[in-house]
């Protein structure tokens, strides 16, 4: 006869969070069962708990967050930056908490339902012709920002992109592994933050 399973309990986290922007970050590492070789043991970072559901939120806060350090972003200005998607609605999460204005620059070929969610956060979006490609948007907001005096956010160009990754994303990996053994880290090279700032931060 089989033992009568119990249904699983939670108990809550023992805090209450101020802002959706205190949930960016610590994500968990998961153990991957039934893919991959017998040999191997995989564990996936699970990026998509962020709140607006990717690894770019940690980059998106902290270009607003350094922008606001350095003084180079004031009060209530309007943040512009190039971007195909992820980067956009981790800045219009953001934005729409501190009370920046967002304009995303965006070739017309990339994701409707990115563009979707954006607009839904608060940003505005402007779609650049589509055989321009990158280039395109990313001069549009460069045009933008000297016209009017906006805060460019530069994602790929900042130092602000490989340093968080570097403060949270390397130090959470280094200690959800504590005691047990990494041998291979493999990720995504978008903008080249995550790989820039994990490899600066040693076990």
């Amino acid at each position: 006869m089989l033992q009568k399973l119990k249904i699983r309990t939670t108990a809550g986290r023992g805090r209450l969070f101020d802002s959706i922007l205190d949930t960016v970050g610590d994500t968990p590492v998961i153990r991957i069962n039934n893919l991959g070789p017998g040999h191997a043991t995989i564990y996936v970072k699970a990026e998509f708990f962020n709140p607006a559901a990717s690894v770019k939120d940690r980059l998106a806060l902290n270009i607003i967050e350094e922008g606001e350090r350095s003084g180079k972003l004031k009060p209530g200005q309007t943040v512009v930056e190039a971007t195909s998607g992820n980067t956009g609605i981790g800045l219009a999460m953001v934005c729409a908490q501190k009370g920046y204005p967002l304009v995303v620059t965006m070739a017309e070929s990339f994701s409707i339902e990115r563009r979707k969610l954006m607009r839904m956060l608060g940003a505005r979006v402007v779609l650049t012709p589509r055989a321009q490609k990158g280039f395109g948007m990313y001069k549009k907001a460069v045009e933008l920002a000297d016209a009017n005096g906006w805060f460019l956010a530069r994602q790929f160009e900042t130092e602000a992109n490989a340093a968080i990754h570097e403060a949270t994303t390397a130090r959470e990996i280094i200690n959800d592994f504590a005691g047990s053994r990494l041998d291979v880290l493999v990720t995504g090279y978008g903008t080249g933050g995550t790989v820039a700032g994990d490899q600066h931060v040693e076990a």
